[in-house]
């Protein structure tokens, strides 16, 4: 596979889409059940690929419940900004498949991804495997074949048995905020699910730890003792703060005082503190001063509190309207919108919302109630599991909150740009789902 260097051509012909498109849509019917973590099926079939996990360049195993695209976009950025050829691995996309695999800074031209889906399906003869598991399989032949100086790697869920697991031996671990989700499949309780991210570490390789509930920390040191684990972690090896239009990080090596990241909501400080203490442990890739505040403010990162300026979406509001979109879906999303709106200037909020089914909007809505002026539910456009507009309608008025189930976004819309006198804000939140819809509804 060629090097694809920044700034050469990504995008592929309508053909070639709809081919990878195609194979995508026969590959989520190898297994009966879109998730189903073991790491058995996606081992036989590197080896039946030649091992490419094997032949990576020097890794970042990314794992966390909330902000962990955030990080790998700090990281990224800061990296490139040195000099640096990144390959990364993020998951879920938000609108074309190709968004999870970026080949030394470009993501992966079609021909490429259509080439590396038909050997993986070819290698795997049929077999029962997930989605997530082939695909991972082909991000990881595609990392192999390319040159880079370095990989970043975000599991897909938990961390254990997640596909991405199989690197054996990662040049740095980093676990991200840990909260409840994904319960039918890490576990009820916080400790269960922080012991499935904690999989990720592996004896003698760093991890550097951001800030946990204690539930989870103290299941996460005691993993990391076990091991022979040394963490780098957040409020005891370093730290980070706000301070005024900046930041200020502590570590052992001294202060760094850096611009705010370019991403939006209070909560981004954390993430980028996280990215920064990576950098500090990552002592064969240094990045300068310099670097780091590039890396800060020119991080992108699709559907993370990101203000839509323009677009078919955004013209059907009024010009005091501002339109805005989270792909955030747990509690701890929900409270970093809320911590959000508690520092911006105190306008209306709309908030439109749809979520999965397997997701629950009442710990979401909780959150969000104070800040809440109007809310609209709607289905998630295409996908079979989205809860009803009704059903989440119905559960925000369990809540207290009025809630009007509308038929589509563009209606939600519609209604507030009509019905809603005054200045304020739109917020579509809820799913990454429905992030990536509208994102390519928006244009």
């Amino acid at each position: 596979m060629a090097r694809h260097k920044a700034g050469s051509g990504t995008a592929g012909s309508a053909t070639e889409t709809q081919q990878s498109t195609e194979i995508l849509d026969r590959l989520t019917k190898l297994h009966p059940k879109l998730i189903d973590l073991s790491l058995g099926r996606v081992k036989t079939l590197l080896e039946r690929l030649g091992n490419p996990e094997t032949a990576l360049p020097p890794v970042v195993h990314v794992a966390g419940t909330n902000g962990k695209g955030s990080v790998i976009a700090y990281l990224r950025a800061a990296l490139e900004a040195g000099g640096r050829d990144v390959h990364v691995h993020v998951t879920p996309h938000l609108v074309r498949f190709n968004e999870r695999i970026r080949l030394a800074g470009e993501l992966i031209p079609e021909d490429d991804l259509i080439a590396l889906l038909r050997e993986c399906e070819d290698a795997n003869g049929g077999e029962p495997i997930t989605f997530f598991e082939i695909t991972t399989a082909a991000a990881l032949l595609a990392f192999a074949r390319t040159p880079a100086d370095i990989l970043l790697l975000e599991t897909g869920l938990g961390g254990r048995l997640d596909a991405t697991n199989v690197v054996k031996r990662p040049a740095l671990t980093v676990i991200t905020p840990i909260s409840i989700d994904h319960q039918q499949f890490l576990g009820d309780t916080l400790a269960e699910i922080a012991g499935e991210k904690a999989g990720i570490l592996k004896p003698g390789v760093v991890c550097v730890l951001a800030r946990q509930e204690p539930e989870a920390a103290e299941i996460i040191r005691a993993r990391a003792d076990g091991m022979g684990v040394a963490l780098y972690e957040q409020d005891r090896d370093w730290t980070v703060a706000a301070d005024g239009e900046g930041l200020v990080y502590e570590g052992p090596r001294g202060s760094k005082r850096l611009p705010r990241p370019n991403l939006v909501g209070v909560h981004q400080i954390g993430n980028a503190g996280v990215a920064v203490a990576a950098l500090d442990r990552l002592r064969d890739f240094p990045v300068d001063q310099a670097g780091l505040a590039k890396g800060l403010t020119e991080a992108q990162w699709p559907a993370r509190l990101q203000h839509l300026a323009q677009g078919g979406l955004a013209g059907l509001l009024r010009p005091d309207l501002e339109l805005w979109l989270d792909g955030g879906h747990n509690e701890a999303a929900a409270a970093a919108i809320a911590a959000w709106l508690e520092t911006e200037e105190e306008r209306p909020l709309h908030l439109i919302l749809g979520m999965l089914k397997t997701k629950e909007a009442s710990p979401f809505l909780a959150n969000l109630k104070p800040h809440v002026t109007s809310l609209r539910t709607v289905a998630i456009p295409d996908e079979e599991a989205s809860q009803s507009a009704e059903e989440l309608a119905a559960q925000a008025e369990s809540l207290g909150i009025t809630a009007r189930p509308v038929s589509n976004v563009a209606m939600a819309l519609g209604e507030i740009t009509s019905d809603e006198a005054g200045a304020g804000r739109v917020l579509i939140a809820g799913s990454l789902y429905l992030a990536g819809w509208v994102l390519g509804e928006n244009g």
